[in-house]
């Protein structure tokens, strides 16, 4: 059976990466592509290495007919995506990759976004989209939130570690290293080549990262009590790419056997060999995610290192993942390409 599918925001990075995986599916067509900004203009002209498909035009989002379409992805930025995605037709499947549903609690949503949430009833029925720890409700939903591409990097490397209790849960920190692909493709002046180029730097220092809000609500259920990590994420001069490097109170060998067993039967996460770091050039542009544990010299501390691809496993990967067990495809379809080396 093929599934018609529309795509809105895509002419950002996560909507040409959905429709560069997509291209590739077995079950997938995209019938109707959203993008106000740049509607009457072809995928060819905004992304000229798609210019080999065949794909429609870019439209606004108002001239798209969904009641020919099975599932739309919506690639749009945060306060936006609620708006839309209040206004869609109920019975409409719905991966959205922006922030707006991420958070159970709208005050949490408030206090981290700075808006109030205009989407209270849409929010009710969102499933988290952390495909690996929340398979069988994103399978019954109509609406899946995907993940902050820094919170599914971090909770791949600790959320099994908190369920099993082997590390302390108050001397978590979280030190992660993201390319600049992360921040969109809107211009800003901080991510011109002169001004980025040849160094990186910290930003959201000292908690006021906006991903904070998804460790916090899904560390914290998982403990059954608060959970606070300390974390602090980092601008690279790189396109894509994910590093999460997590110093924990444990044993380092009961660490990495309790990440093997969680991840035992999972396509997508590989856990390294004890005492091997994983590397971003090693699952650059797949849908993998690789983590490492080792030991450290003070005895009874570990280091844990997860790597991902931001706009794959971290975003658009990760949606047509979700899509997959809300159509009742195979999960692994369209996915499976190797890592780019070099």
């Amino acid at each position: 059976m093929i599934y018609n599918i529309a795509i809105l925001g895509a002419s950002g990075y996560t909507g040409a990466e959905l429709i560069r995986l997509i291209a590739n599916h077995s079950h997938m067509k995209i019938k109707a592509l959203g993008g106000n900004s740049k509607a009457g203009q072809s995928m060819a002209s905004v992304f000229p290495h798609l210019r080999h498909l065949d794909l429609p035009d870019l439209v606004t989002m108002e001239e798209i007919d969904f009641s020919g379409i099975d599932l739309c992805f919506c690639a749009l930025p945060h306060k936006t995506s609620q708006e839309v995605i209040a206004a869609l037709p109920k019975n409409l499947k719905i991966v959205d990759l922006s922030a707006d549903f991420r958070l159970r609690n709208p005050a949490d949503y408030e206090k981290w976004y700075g808006n109030a949430h205009a989407a209270l009833a849409q929010q009710e029925e969102a499933v988290y989209g952390l495909t690996e720890f929340y398979r069988e409700e994103i399978r019954a939903a109509r609406l899946v939130a995907g993940t902050g591409c820094n919170a599914a990097t971090g909770q791949y490397a600790l959320r099994p570690l908190i369920a099993a209790g082997v590390i302390d849960l108050d001397e978590i920190i979280l030190d992660l290293k993201c390319a600049v692909s992360g921040a969109g493709r809107a211009l800003k002046e901080n991510l011109l080549h002169a001004e980025l180029s040849e160094g990186y730097h910290a930003y959201a220092v000292g908690g006021t990262h906006r991903h904070l809000g998804e460790f916090d609500q899904e560390f914290s259920a998982l403990a059954g009590r608060p959970v606070q990590v300390q974390f602090t994420p980092h601008l690279v001069p790189a396109n894509r790419g994910i590093l999460a490097t997590c110093y924990v109170k444990g044993d380092a060998q009961a660490i990495h056997d309790t990440l093997k067993t969680a991840y035992a039967a999972e396509p997508f996460i590989e856990v390294l060999p004890f005492g091997e770091a994983p590397s971003t050039r090693h699952i650059r542009g797949s849908n993998f995610c690789h983590v490492g544990v080792c030991a450290d010299r003070i005895s009874g501390r570990a280091i844990v290192i997860a790597a991902l691809d931001n706009l794959t496993k971290g975003s658009s990967g990760q949606a047509l993942q979700n899509a997959n067990l809300l159509l009742d495809i195979e999960e692994t379809e369209g996915l499976m390409m190797a890592p780019l080396f070099p």
